[in-house]
Order: C-alpha cells, then sequence, then structure tokens
C-alpha cells in the first residue's frame, strides 16, 4: 500500500524524534541512572543493602523489545509464520546476549559490563546458519522456508533501530562517553560548542572512570542515537519498498561505518591499541556486508505487506513474547553490579 508505508515512517520518525529529544535533554542528569532498589540484606545498623535497578536496563530493555517487534512486523509482512521468526530470535539471542558480556571482558577486561558492538557482530557471523538450522529442521516439518536475504535485511534494520533507542541507556548511566571538548581538535570543539553534553552525579561511569562530570563532551550517544535511527528508518522504508538487499547494506554500511569513525571520538576505555577491537569487528561487518549484498539472491519471498506486518504483532503470543523480552532484558541488564545502595526504613509519625 503507497500510503501506509510512508503514513508508518512518518509517524515512527516523530515518535523518535520526540523520545530522542528528551532524552538527549534529561539523561545526564544524576538522577536518571538509578530507577529503584530492592532491599536485599539487613545490616547491623538497620540498613538494608539494596539491589540498584537502572534506568540503563530501562532503556535497553525498551531498545531490545523493539528491535525484536520491528524484526516480527517486517518478517510478519513477508508471511513468514510466527513460529519461525521465533524460533530464529532465539538461536540468535540466545548468542548475542551471552556474547556481550563475554567480548566486553576479553577486550577490555572487564566482567561486569557489555558492550552492543562485539554482540551485533557475533550475531551477524551466526544468524545465516540460524536461519538456515531452522530452516532445515523446524522449517521442514513445518512447510516454511525462511529467506535468508530478506530475513537478514530486517534483522539489520531491527539492530540499526535498537541500537539508536539503546543509546539512551548510555545515556543515563554516563558510559560510551565522548571526549572533553577542551582536548579535541579546536574546530570540534567550535561545532560542539552548542550541542553537547553535560553529565552529573559521582555514580556515572564517565565520573567515576575519567572524572569528567561537570564537563562539556562531546555527545558521542546522541550523534550515534540519531544516525543510527535514521539509518533504521530508511532501511525499513527500502526494505517495505520491496528493496531488502538494499536495506541490509545501508543499514550495515551506515551504522558500522559509523563505529569506526566514532571510537575516534570517545573518551572511555575500549581497550588497548589506537585501533580498537571494536574497530576491526566493524571493518569485517562492512566486508561481510558487502559480501552477503553480491553472493545471496534478491528474488524470492512474498512482496511485504505492512499490514500483515502490524497484524501479525496484534496476537497474545507475541504480546506475551514481547512482555517477558522486556522483563528479561531489564533483569539481565538493568541490575547494577558497579553501583551498590543503601536503604533505610523509618516511621513517618506526623501521618500516623
Amino acid at each position: 500500500m503507497f500510503m501506509l508505508n510512508e503514513i508508518f515512517i512518518l509517524s515512527l520518525t516523530l515518535i523518535l524524534i520526540l523520545l530522542l529529544r528528551w532524552g538527549f535533554r534529561t539523561l545526564p542528569g544524576e538522577e536518571w541512572q538509578s530507577l529503584g532498589c530492592i532491599p536485599a540484606i539487613k545490616g547491623a545498623d538497620g540498613s538494608w543493602n539494596a539491589v540498584n535497578l537502572t534506568y540503563y536496563g530501562f532503556f535497553n530493555a525498551i531498545a531490545y523489545t523493539m528491535a525484536v517487534a520491528l524484526f516480527f512486523m517486517l518478517a510478519g509482512s513477508l508471511h513468514l509464520p510466527f513460529i519461525s521468526t521465533l524460533a530464529v530470535i532465539i538461536a540468535v539471542l540466545g548468542v548475542c546476549m551471552p556474547a556481550s558480556r563475554l567480548l566486553a571482558f576479553a577486550v577490555e577486561g572487564k566482567w561486569h559490563t557489555f558492550t552492543v558492538g562485539g554482540a551485533f557482530f557475533t550475531g551477524l557471523l551466526v544468524a545465516p546458519a540460524a536461519i538456515l538450522l531452522v530452516n532445515i529442521t523446524v522449517g521442514e516439518r513445518m512447510g516454511f522456508d525462511i529467506p535468508l536475504l530478506h530475513t537478514l535485511a530486517a534483522m539489520s534494520v531491527a539492530y540499526a533501530m535498537g541500537e539508536g533507542v539503546g543509546r539512551l541507556a548510555c545515556i543515563s548511566f554516563g558510559c560510551c562517553y565522548g571526549k572533553p571538548l577542551s582536548a579535541c581538535h579546536p574546530l570540534v570543539e567550535k561545532i560542539f560548542a552548542r550541542w553537547h553534553f553535560v553529565f552529573s552525579g559521582e555514580t556515572k561511569k564517565i565520573a567515576y572512570a575519567h572524572q569528567l562530570d561537570g564537563q562539556k563532551v562531546v555527545p558521542i550517544q546522541g550523534l550515534t542515537a540519531a544516525l543510527y535511527c535514521a539509518s533504521g528508518l530508511l532501511g525499513c522504508y527500502l526494505f517495505l519498498k520491496g528493496f531488502a538487499s538494499y536495506a541490509l547494506i545501508e543499514t550495515l554500511v551506515i551504522t558500522q561505518g559509523w563505529r569506526i569513525l566514532s571510537e575516534f571520538f570517545r573518551a572511555d576505555y575500549r581497550g588497548t591499541g589506537r585501533i580498537t577491537a571494536y574497530q576491526i569487528m566493524a571493518v569485517l561487518s562492512v566486508v561481510y556486508a558487502f559480501f552477503l549484498f553480491f553472493m545471496l539472491p534478491t528474488s524470492g519471498g512474498a512482496p511485504p505487506d505492512l499490514m500483515a506486518g502490524l497484524q501479525s504483532l496484534w496476537d497474545p503470543g507475541m504480546m506475551l513474547c514481547l512482555g517477558a523480552l522486556w522483563l528479561y532484558s531489564f533483569l539481565y541488564t538493568g541490575r547494577s553490579r558497579v553501583i551498590g545502595a543503601t536503604v533505610h526504613f523509618h516511621v513517618v509519625k506526623e501521618k500516623i
């Protein structure tokens, strides 16, 4: 449908603009790091050591859920059965989510942190094998065949959108931060003189890792969020118009090309060496993207039908899966292991 595609993309664009604009203005503040605390162990003084739940996990859960919902919708627009898409998601996320921590430990030597770039690189490598595995197992039994190119394109679009929104998590926690403007080239300092981030709060990572709280820094998380969301929107539109191969190459080249460039403007520790492991992964991802672009057949599969994709989301099973994913993602990434909390309860006598 001509107008439906355009209305959907424009509506999603407006929502993202409002969300990102709010996030850029609000989330660097100190009060937007901890979401809540759950008392766990009572101390001798009557206070409780608590589990600290963060906005980092809250926004990560939104990003994961949004990306998966978009992937389900794009797959549904190809009239793929729910079970086929679910099987692929479970296979890929089952590898990517643990990889986000394992690769961060391998590169940075830090166990209690995550890397989206490493998780994406792992997912890009395993996704074709996961799709083929689902086809020869569940697919043969249930009579469906998942188109490789279209599914990879839908994954890439969903990834771009998900990581774009997920950068709000980094802003709230104060991680993945840019260099201070005072340490940048005068041209860079001039460009970001009016638009920059200033983080506040001693428990922000930018504070305890580099003591850069209160300083003007390159808004690298904001730039990444805006560029990735724009890339995801363009990729989604190309996909819905039937240009899956271009949606795949566009999202992969823009997101990974920016990852290569943006690393030079980041101040957080990214491992040793001038060229980081994440930049190498990004270069390999771009090369792999062109390999897929030229090697995979562009024909096959039903033409995208946005209405069918939207209807596929309006399903009790789908909603339960997305709700479960949000909760798991929140608990997996939102329980802070580096920021502790102490809670003390008392009676408000004036209100008895």
